[in-house]
């Protein structure tokens, strides 16, 4: 089986509204799949025609060669689904939650106390099992989370926004175990609005807006597809980004301007700040980094992301769309399997 997930024309609406919008993709066995965007960008929804929580409204999708509408009792027998909101019962035991949770896949008790028992030292949870989960913190409870959506031994994880809220330690802690699993054979499927999240640990990803899907392919690839490889940020203060742009046009991939900064997108920033220096004016910043997911969605969308996910309004000024790229600025037709 060349694709383990499928989807072509993938439709779903509420209530005559549309929150998918005939999306079309596939995920191979054994690597991470993201789907990366914003709140409201049709992720959730999406995953949960994955997981037959409900049925598209059009369009085909299948999971492990089984048709959603017709085999979707076989399909969840190999699925594990770690949801947003923490769905764990606060009032059992770390154990006799995943004892519970076993009961709906008709695991024998005797394998569900090794398997739970594996999971819980696989997660550092190991001498909490009488513990209530309503003593737990934040982290703990995540983790455990997902330690239940293994209980079943799936073929497929899938992992909604599985880090938000967590501190810094704790997703690293979060990311270290999920590797471990995909080493294993595990499939995962992650929605996210982390970008660096996104960028680390997915193999191929989609980025999503209002129900659509906007690009596809491996995170670094559509990097420098789409604005290069370094950023340099300007604090424009009383400049305007026009007189500057002047003086960089042939050394910069994209240019993007929001709120007072303007984001000079190039194959190298050092060009450009040498480039810069014949600007008679003054910039109350500088500030030059590598170019990430954060920008491509930026110039796809016009919008960034917020660290709760949200999105912010931002623009594309006009003035360097008919020029032509610098070395080492791919064109726009260039498709990112042909990127190096």
């Amino acid at each position: 089986m060349e694709y383990i997930i499928e989807a072509a024309g993938l439709v779903k609406k509420y209530n005559g509204k549309t929150a998918v919008d005939a999306i079309n993709f596939t995920v191979r066995q054994q690597e991470c799949f993201g789907l990366l965007g914003p709140n409201g960008a049709g992720k959730t929804s999406t995953v949960k025609m994955i997981h037959c929580f409900f049925l598209p409204t059009a369009g085909r999708l299948s999971v492990l060669g089984m048709d959603v509408r017709t085999h979707s009792r076989a399909i969840k027998r190999h699925l594990g689904v770690v949801p947003q909101e923490n769905n764990l019962d606060p009032d059992l035991s770390v154990l006799e939650n995943l004892l519970v949770y076993a009961g709906f896949f008709g695991i024998a008790r005797s394998s569900v106390l090794n398997r739970a028992g594996e999971l819980l030292d696989f997660f550092d949870l190991s001498g909490y099992e009488r513990v209530r989960v309503e003593t737990l913190s934040g982290g703990m409870k995540r983790r455990l989370i997902i330690a239940r959506a293994l209980i079943n031994s799936p073929q497929i994880l899938i992992l909604d926004e599985p880090t938000t809220g967590l501190d810094p330690q704790a997703r690293h802690l979060v990311w270290q175990r999920l590797r471990h699993l995909k080493e294993q054979g595990v499939t995962i499927l992650l929605t996210t609005h982390y970008m660096d999240e996104a960028a680390q640990w997915c193999d191929r990803l989609v980025i999503m807006d209002k129900g659509g899907i906007l690009e596809e392919g491996k995170p670094q690839e559509l990097v420098l597809k789409h604005v290069g490889k370094e950023v340099l940020e300007i604090g424009l203060g009383n400049e305007p980004a026009g007189a500057v742009l002047e003086y960089v046009s042939g050394v910069i991939c994209g240019h993007l301007v929001i709120g007072d900064t303007l984001y000079l997108y190039s194959a190298g920033g050092q060009a450009v700040l040498q480039a810069l220096q014949r600007f008679p004016g003054r910039f109350t910043h500088q500030l030059l980094r590598y170019a990430t997911l954060e920008d491509v969605f930026l110039k796809l969308t016009g919008r960034g992301l917020t660290a709760d996910g949200k999105a912010v309004a931002g623009y594309f000024p006009a003035g360097l769309e008919g020029a032509p790229a610098p070395p080492g600025c791919l064109p726009k037709d260039v498709e990112s399997k042909h990127v190096p």
